[in-house]
């Protein structure tokens, strides 16, 4: 029951669109996967192993969420909407990690080793990402929505692209969790950025066309005027 409790806690911390622990226990498929999840892993730990699979099934058809029976899954952690997320039986999922819809932790081997991903804590998982193989994402890592992440993420680090890349450096644990969790750079806009700059130098040293210079996007939006270019003429 204090686990159940902590899971409840866990989903009013991190989901705003959650009032109440009763509604939490009633609508979040998050914290049903997951209490789900103690009841299969009891039962594989305990050679129950055919009826944990089952149970986990049962579990997978409510919650579109599926978490192998093996998987080890730590305290507070927090599934947010969840339909698609794939947990494989060797993964293991480290305290107050956050994993978002779409996400995969799955391996890219046939053998019976180690071959699914390990999270240490505080780890958020974006949407649509796939993390795959026997790696590890350090503590307070965040990996962006989509990415696919084939390498060991170092801690305290922002990962996005395909394949995953790491963005930034910098530790985000002494940030509120709802400033962790949506701190992602904007690393195409950046990438543009740095272009229109090398256009502009290169300008100049030809002697042609001096513009306004590069146009930073107001609040990560793009708009049509950043890339006028006045006059061509030289």
């Amino acid at each position: 029951m204090s686990r159940i409790g902590e899971d409840l806690a866990t989903v009013l911390e991190r989901d705003p669109a959650t009032r109440t622990r009763t509604e939490a226990f009633l609508s979040n498929p998050g914290v049903h996967a997951l209490l789900s999840h103690r009841i299969s892993n009891w039962m594989w730990r305990h050679r129950l192993r055919t009826l944990g699979r089952w149970w986990a099934q049962v579990a997978r058809f409510f919650t579109g969420i599926e978490i192998h029976p093996a998987a080890t899954i730590g305290r507070r952690v927090f599934i947010d909407h969840g339909m698609g997320v794939v947990i494989g039986e060797t993964a293991a999922v480290g305290d107050c990690c956050t994993i978002y819809q779409g996400v995969t932790l799955g391996g890219t081997s046939l053998k019976r080793e180690k071959r699914h991903p390990t999270l240490e804590e505080n780890v958020v998982v974006g949407a649509g990402a796939k993390v795959l193989g026997n790696i590890t994402i350090g503590a307070n890592a965040r990996i962006g929505a989509n990415a696919v992440v084939l390498h060991d993420v170092p801690e305290g680090t922002v990962v996005v692209g395909v394949p995953g890349q790491v963005v930034t450096r910098r530790d985000p644990s002494v940030l509120p969790v709802s400033e962790r969790e949506n701190d992602v750079p904007d690393a195409l806009g950046a990438a543009v950025v740095s272009l229109l700059t090398r256009v502009e130098v290169l300008e100049v040293r030809a002697g042609g066309h001096v513009g306004k210079g590069p146009h930073v996007p107001q609040a990560g939006v793009w708009r049509g005027e950043d890339f006028a270019v006045e006059d061509f003429s030289i």
